[in-house]
């Protein structure tokens, strides 16, 4: 039978071969790859289920059963590679898992995974809580470092630049460590106090949970489920709220944008009031100028309308003179013109007279001091 078996798994084999071989490269490479892919599945599957199988039973059994569970992987494997093979033993048939054990298995894995998750989300949320608290531990140390080393700079360091080798700045400097020593003991015996009344209430706290798990009044499992549902609708609520809240910060936002440009507007109305404002101040000036303007104009104009009256009645009484008094008076004027001009003829005569006879009156002159000089002289010699 074992023969008859092996015959037909290498007649099997060697048809698969000659399938194989008779098929493109192409076709080859796409085998290979859904190949690999399907024992990659099985692979994970296999891990899975072996994860399960050794959490449901005991390692002792879990240990005899492995080779078992390989082999069925490895057949199932066999099975895939060998799906073209038309001669397949009765031997190669197994009994596996249905599709609802399956997924009952990986829903299970995916449960647990899921807890583990949670697990570690809760263990770095906490390992973050831890190491924020120690920053802020830090911090505040840190600000009271910078503070005392501030003191200490004020209210020493300048005391011994100033005194410096006197007793002064040494008993400033013991009384300001005196200080600090009694502030630290201070300060650590509140914190001793502060320590004693926490351990009191974890003491009542622990005490009140003892009393109520011995009445019976710890949660269940409903409970907790309960709790769990509780939770999640109340984080649904809190989801909604955020979302509400993150609503309103886009409201403000948009508002606050919308405030601002309305608060451009405004101040370029304001401006511009202001504008016309000293414009308005402005034009009112020129209008007071133009009516003073005007009133001087109105009171030039009576003036010139009252002067202009007495031009106007004086034309009205101006009589034009006869014309023959008119003639007369031309020729007495033409008369008197033309006696204007000889009296002016002979006052020219007259004056060229006159200078004719002041030279000749120059001349005598001249002549009569001529004779004197010359007798002058000979008498001084």
């Amino acid at each position: 039978m074992a023969d008859e078996d092996s015959e037909s798994g290498a007649t099997g084999e060697s048809q698969g071969l000659q399938e194989l071989a008779a098929l493109p490269l192409p076709q080859l490479e796409a085998l290979l790859e859904e190949t690999s892919y399907a024992n990659a599945t099985l692979n994970i599957e296999a891990e899975m289920f072996e994860k399960y199988y050794n959490k449901m039973e005991p390692k002792d059994m879990s240990v005899q059963l492995l080779p078992d569970m390989h082999g069925s992987s490895l057949d199932l494997t066999q099975t895939r590679g060998r799906r073209k093979s038309k001669s397949r033993s009765v031997a190669d048939h197994f009994t596996g898992l249905t599709v609802e054990q399956k997924c009952d298995i990986a829903q299970k894995e995916l449960d647990e995974i899921k807890d583990e998750i949670q697990r570690i989300k809760e263990d770095s949320e906490q390992s973050l809580q831890n190491l924020e608290a120690a920053m802020e531990e830090a911090d505040v140390q840190w600000a009271d470092i910078k503070k005392a080393m501030c003191d200490f700079n004020k209210e020493i360091i300048t005391t011994i630049a100033k005194k410096k080798g006197t007793v002064i700045a040494s008993e400033k400097v013991l009384k300001y460590l005196e200080e600090k020593n009694h502030y630290r003991d201070a300060l650590k015996e509140k914190l001793r106090l502060k320590n004693d009344s926490l351990k009191v209430q974890k003491k009542k706290l622990q005490l009140q949970l003892r009393q109520k798990e011995e009445m019976g009044e710890a949660l269940h499992e409903v409970d907790f489920q309960q709790l769990k549902i509780e939770n999640a609708q109340f984080l649904e609520r809190i989801d909604e709220r955020n979302r509400d809240l993150l609503q309103l910060k886009l409201t403000a936002g948009n508002t606050l944008q919308i405030l601002n440009s309305y608060k451009g507007k405004l101040q370029n109305a304001t401006g511009t009031a202001t504008h016309l404002v000293k414009e308005i101040s402005q034009r009112k000036e020129l209008l007071e100028k133009t009516e003073r303007e005007t009133i001087l104009a109105e009171e030039e104009q009576a003036k010139v309308e009252c002067l202009n009256k007495k031009l106007r009645k004086q034309l009205s009484d101006y009589r034009v003179p006869p014309i023959l008094k008119y003639v007369n008076e031309k020729m007495a004027l033409y008369d008197l013109e033309n006696s204007i001009k000889t009296w002016e003829r002979k006052v020219e005569i007259a004056e060229a007279s006159l200078q004719s006879y002041h030279r000749a009156w120059n001349k005598v002159k001249m002549a009569s001091k001529l004779p004197r000089t010359c007798l002058t002289l000979q008498g001084s010699q």
